[in-house]
């Protein structure tokens, strides 16, 4: 699915009415329709809600809710953050019809309004139709105080099309912003779904088909929403006559004597992830652990240094045998030390092998390390990205998506900002947000992972754009069979790299019944 920015989804709902005849009070009514089977899953036996709209079409759509929840037998209150007077057209329709079939509506100055606003602590469910993607202010006055009171009352909220008071573009709170439990946006995902306070604020959350022509969600946008099928489409297939070198020939260089099993991870995934032959390229220290852990690997022993970092002589070694390989992964573990800086500078010079830079390559990088001058994918983490981007890290968080566009437009290469629905850019090429992973997978070595299983896509000769974007959807799905098979926290990095096979069948199958 593309995703919608705040001008898109207004200009979504202008061209539907323009240009294909849907009147916006059709579109009203199925988006209040759509959030009422939200409240029926919620409360399928009945019960008591309280719907609190603004003066805006958010509003339009509560009273549709109002209306349906009545009809559907719920004892339903209506309060409006806004006197009558300045309810828009649509809405203002919209709390006519729902008047006449039995809501009573009391608006931001009635003498009811305040004691009902106080009291929705002791009702079942809240409907948050405050504010919409429109809002781009700071929240204040009656809708702030219907927020404020929505938080305070400890009621389960469902939001409709965003939690009022995020900003739809961002994520981030324009003042104070609900809580919600479960947020129904329509027609196509938001950014602020994957990004900011909104990432926490929208909680559980879905999209609603509420009518808008297929030609329109499907022109495409500065951002895409990635799923399994689209993911499918770019996994290599094994052929029946294949042999190991067919299969990718991987080369890690990682490690030191303070971190060797950085390195094991890496290979452990890459093995997982179905490369033929892979290589590692360390000290000996990190070699032995290597040959401890994962004993499909090959060695590649390269001198080292006093402090236990590979010496910046391997540089040469490194080179002299690049074209064995068809991907390779710089990073895990090797420490940011001068002589570490110094053999990447020398290596990448002449580098042609595709590449996933990770870890304290970046960190190189951040210190004015040049990349190499063939593909290559770059996976920082947010404090990683930001020393690349001299940006703080709650700058780097404010606005991802954003983010990654600087990122892209500076070094020229694939980015993946890791993180909650992470994010791989391009040069030309629209955003890809992940749909996969769980916070369990908040943990310890789950970067070497991820770039053990992108590496071996880019040695399968899938191009870095493609290669990141497969690679965190198929490892953020080996970390949900994780936390479905083994517990939601405390899983580790290495029983994600063993899940790899299955998120991969997983993902394969769904595309062959589809």
């Amino acid at each position: 699915m593309w995703i919608a920015t705040r001008e898109h989804s207004r200009e979504l709902d202008r061209r539907a009415t323009a240009e294909y005849g849907i009147p916006a009070r059709v579109l009203m009514e199925r988006a209040g329709l759509a959030v009422f089977e939200a409240v029926r899953d919620l409360l399928p036996k009945g019960g008591r809600i309280t719907v609190l709209c603004g003066k805006g079409n958010n509003g339009g759509d509560g009273f549709v809710v109002a209306r349906l929840a009545k009809e559907h037998g719920y004892q339903v209150e209506c309060l409006v953050a806004a006197s009558q007077d300045k309810l828009t057209p649509e809405a203002d329709e919209q709390m006519r019809v729902a008047k006449a079939q039995g809501v009573d509506p009391a608006f931001c100055g009635d003498a009811r309004y305040g004691p009902k606003l106080e009291s929705i602590g002791s009702r079942d469910l809240l409907i948050d139709a405050l504010l919409g993607t429109g809002t781009d202010g700071a929240v204040e006055g009656a809708v702030r105080d219907a927020i404020q009171a929505i938080n305070r009352s400890g009621v389960p909220t469902v939001s409709v099309d965003i939690p009022s008071g995020i900003e739809c573009d961002t994520g981030e709170e324009l003042g104070d912003s609900v809580w919600a439990l479960r947020t129904v946006t329509f027609g196509l995902p938001k950014p602020f779904l994957f990004e900011g306070v909104g990432l926490e604020h929208s909680g559980f959350w879905t999209v609603a088909d509420i009518g808008f022509p297929t030609a329109l969600l499907n022109e495409p946008t500065e951002a895409r929403l990635i799923d399994g099928k689209w993911v499918a489409d770019f996994l290599p297939e094994r052929l029946r006559g294949s042999h190991k070198g067919q299969n990718g020939t991987v080369l890690i260089v990682a490690g030191s004597s303070g971190m060797p099993g950085a390195a094991s991870l890496a290979v452990r995934s890459a093995l997982r992830a179905g490369a033929g032959l892979i290589t590692v390229a360390g000290i000996r220290t990190v070699c032995e652990a290597v040959a401890a852990n994962v004993p499909e690997a090959i060695l590649f022993p390269l001198p080292e240094t006093a402090e236990g970092t590979i010496d910046p002589a391997a540089a040469e070694m490194l080179l002299e045998r690049q074209s064995r390989y068809q991907g390779a992964l710089f990073g895990p573990g090797l420490t940011h030390g001068d002589p570490v800086l110094e053999l990447l500078e020398r290596t990448w010079k002449d580098w042609n092998v595709p590449s996933v830079i990770d870890a304290d390559a970046l960190n190189s990088v951040s210190r004015g390390v040049h990349l190499p001058p063939g593909g290559c994918v770059l996976t920082p983490h947010p404090g990683e990205m930001s020393r690349m981007l001299e940006r703080s890290i709650a700058e780097i968080q404010a606005d991802r998506l954003l983010t990654v566009k600087h990122a892209v437009e500076r070094f020229q290469k694939t980015i993946l900002l890791k993180g909650p629905y992470s994010i791989v850019g391009e040069p030309g090429q629209p955003m890809l947000v992940n749909s996969t992973g769980n916070p369990g997978m908040a943990s310890g070595g789950m970067g070497d992972v991820l770039s053990g299983t992108i590496v071996t896509l880019l040695a399968q000769e899938v191009p870095p754009y493609q290669a990141a974007s497969c690679g965190m959807y198929w490892h953020g799905l080996a970390g949900d069979i994780c936390a479905n098979d083994i517990g939601t926290i405390g899983y580790t990095a290495s029983e994600v790299a063993d899940a790899l096979p299955k998120a991969r069948a997983t993902i394969t199958s769904r595309c062959e019944r589809e």
